[in-house]
């Protein structure tokens, strides 16, 4: 009777379970997860999820690639339905990782969620597995979060060089027509076939363009000075029989100059430096950041490590800082800026130009207008009532000054009246003396 019983309640118990464990999960996958790309080229991969019908809150996703095939570009967030990034996306060419961490605070259910779009360039040859690492992990909007079981869909791409086009053309100054150099004599050499009795070239910013039939001689060697910045494009055909050939093209990429200035920005009250540089033409590559507290080591030298924006602040406690920020291009130039302040506390910080309160930056001027307010009002409002109360003590001698007179003008008044009853009488009395003649 018992083996019965508990031949009965395993498949129940089987049947109930099922479900329950397709409710919790979810799945990572990268589109397109197959392709074949030409060594010099770049190409979009996408990371998805699908949260079976689940609503979660919270993703982390570890991303992991050969960095002898692949690149890192670009890993940008695009239009993620990540709303709030609890580490910034970042990423490693030297280790072949990328990492994003985001959570959506209210939650979300998805079939076909954008995590986030990487941006790759084919370095060389090969075939390229890019996988999911198993710290990647997708958790429950349950208040609790519970990671859920997730399946990871990896993706493979085949690289291949591409095939040349016309005269097999390359340049030992600038190799790769997809990297930027800082040098500006780009040289250029070819192959001749047999047979072949003229070359015609131009060098241009026209990626298109084709030399005339005019020949140039029936050299191999090019070289070029002073070439401005951008990309350029050397392009070639041959004859050979007297009948011109399709024309060749190479790009080459010239970047001389850093990347524009900047002034960093740090906000002492929630920890993090912020800084935005623009590179004109080759692009940032990466920054790098130092952060010294100098009142404790003033002659230290810097150190720095590979950061993006915003970075974390490792200490807040009081004292002198200088935080260096460099910002290198893609053709290897690079701007140093430098900020320097003092931090009091967590909540205030004295900066160069003005003063941080809260993580709100007060300029010198608008402290200077405040003061010239404060200082100015005060004073205007001693003028104001000293005044008043001067005017005050003039009214009230004016008011002695005016009863003096109206006393002055009562006795006035009393000796009229003194006087009218004088004559009065001495009427009377001539007028008694008429009377008795």
């Amino acid at each position: 009777m018992k083996k019965v019983l508990i031949l009965f309640i395993i498949p129940v118990f089987c049947f109930l379970a099922v479900p329950l464990i397709y409710a919790q999960s979810a799945s990572l996958y990268l589109a397109p997860s197959r392709g074949t790309f030409f060594v010099g080229g770049t190409f979009n991969v996408s990371i998805y999820l699908d949260t079976k019908g689940n609503e979660i809150n919270v993703i982390e996703v570890d991303l992991k690639f050969p960095p002898d095939i692949l690149q890192v570009t670009a890993p940008t967030a695009g239009e993620s339905f990540i709303s709030e990034w609890i580490v910034p996306p970042n990423y490693s060419n030297i280790g072949g990782k990328i990492s994003f961490k985001g959570g959506i605070p209210e939650g979300i259910v998805t079939t076909a969620g954008l995590v986030s779009t990487i941006t790759f360039r084919a370095k060389s040859p090969g075939k390229a597995l890019v996988e999911f690492l198993d710290s990647s992990k997708v958790l429950l909007a349950d208040g609790k979060g519970t990671p859920i079981f997730t399946t990871n869909i990896e993706g493979i791409y085949e690289v291949l060089v591409p095939p040349p086009e016309g005269p097999k053309i390359s340049s030992p100054t600038h190799p790769d027509p997809e990297i930027w150099y800082s040098n500006s004599s780009p040289n250029f050499s070819w192959e001749k076939e047999k047979g072949v009795t003229d070359f015609s070239f131009v060098f241009s910013q026209n990626s298109q363009e084709n030399p005339d039939t005019v020949s140039e001689g029936n050299y191999t060697f090019k070289s070029y000075d002073e070439v401005s910045d951008g990309v350029w494009y050397f392009h070639l055909r041959s004859k050979k029989e007297g009948v011109w050939g399709r024309t060749s093209h190479l790009a080459v990429r010239i970047d001389t100059n850093p990347p524009q200035k900047f002034t960093p920005t740090a906000d002492t009250f929630v920890g993090f430096v912020y800084f935005e540089i623009r590179d004109f033409h080759s692009g940032i590559d990466f920054y790098e950041i130092s952060v010294l507290n100098i009142s404790q080591t003033p002659n230290a030298a810097p150190f720095f490590v590979e950061a993006t924006s915003p970075f974390k602040i490792p200490e807040r406690r009081p004292g002198k800082y200088s935080i260096i920020v460099r910002a290198h291009d893609k053709a290897g130039n690079y701007q140093t800026s430098e900020i320097r302040f003092q931090m009091l506390s967590p909540i205030i910080s004295i900066e160069e130009g003005g003063i941080r309160l809260r993580g709100i930056f007060f300029p010198r001027w608008v402290i200077f207008l405040i003061l010239f307010i404060l200082i100015g009002g005060s004073g205007y409002l001693t003028f104001h009532f000293s005044r008043r109360r001067a005017g005050f003590k003039k009214g009230i001698k004016e008011i002695k000054e005016a009863l003096k007179e109206i006393e002055k003008v009562e006795e006035r008044e009393k000796e009229i009246e003194r006087l009218k009853k004088k004559f009065k009488e001495e009427k009377e009395k001539l007028e008694e003396k008429l009377i008795e003649k």
